[in-house]
């Protein structure tokens, strides 16, 4: 297990600013393979690996990662567990679930346990790379195979209380619609032309007016509002 004790999202000598990775799954082979992808990434850099549960949760404590990429079936403690436990422990680090597994339960015991994002290990190279940046930078990055599950829970669960006066203002609203739309702080500043650190503002305000705590909530309150387009 590697020990680069670099401080987490540390720039390189070129001035990048690197994200730094545990891989965690039982198949060493995998784990090699994902060392040759992450190699070829100027701005990733592998931490350390571990082959379990516990594991994992022994190296994000020593390395501190910023990005960990979970297998979800392991021996002895799940990737479950071990997400559950990290995100209690160390809840500034983000989970990106990477498994064969792509049935609906597995999806939610995963997001419920706060992984910030999942995606099929049959994915695209280039939708990895691109699910870990975005679940570096704060966001939520769903599979487009498997954001179904996401849309179906909330178009057909039990229906949630419709309050009678909207509780965010105009601009909350759109910050809320971009953010659901998987845009970071800095892009919908951009698109604003506000500071990412009001966007920041926004967010919590949100969050603290609608009572939600990730970003996977707002996320569904989005879809449930019809505030962004479920059929794309």
């Amino acid at each position: 297990m590697s020990d680069e004790r670099a401080a987490p999202g540390s720039p390189d000598a070129a001035g990048n600013v690197m994200i730094r990775l545990l891989l965690v799954d039982d198949h060493s082979i995998l784990r090699a393979g994902l060392r040759m992808l992450f190699a070829a990434e100027p701005d990733m850099q592998i931490v350390g690996e571990a082959g379990s549960g516990l594991e994992a949760i022994a190296a994000v404590d020593k390395l501190h990662p910023d990005v960990v990429i979970m297998d979800v079936a392991m021996p002895g403690m799940t990737g479950i567990e071990a997400t559950q436990r990290i995100k209690e422990l160390h809840p500034e680090t983000a989970v990106l679930a990477l498994t064969m597994h792509e049935d609906e339960q597995y999806f939610f015991e995963m997001l419920n346990a706060g992984a910030a994002g999942y995606i099929p290990k049959r994915a695209a190279p280039d939708d990895l790379i691109a699910a870990i940046r975005v679940v570096h930078q704060g966001n939520v990055f769903l599979h487009a195979s498997l954001a179904r599950f996401l849309i179906h829970d909330v178009l057909h669960g039990a229906a949630q209380p419709t309050p009678v006066v909207e509780p965010l203002t105009e601009r909350e609203r759109e910050v809320l619609t971009l953010i659901a739309e998987g845009m970071t702080s800095r892009e919908i500043g951009e698109q604003l032309v506000v500071s990412p650190k009001t966007v920041d503002r926004h967010r919590e305000n949100i969050m603290s007016k609608l009572n939600l705590h990730s970003r996977v909530e707002l996320v569904k309150y989005a879809i449930a509002r019809g505030m962004i387009d479920t059929h794309r």
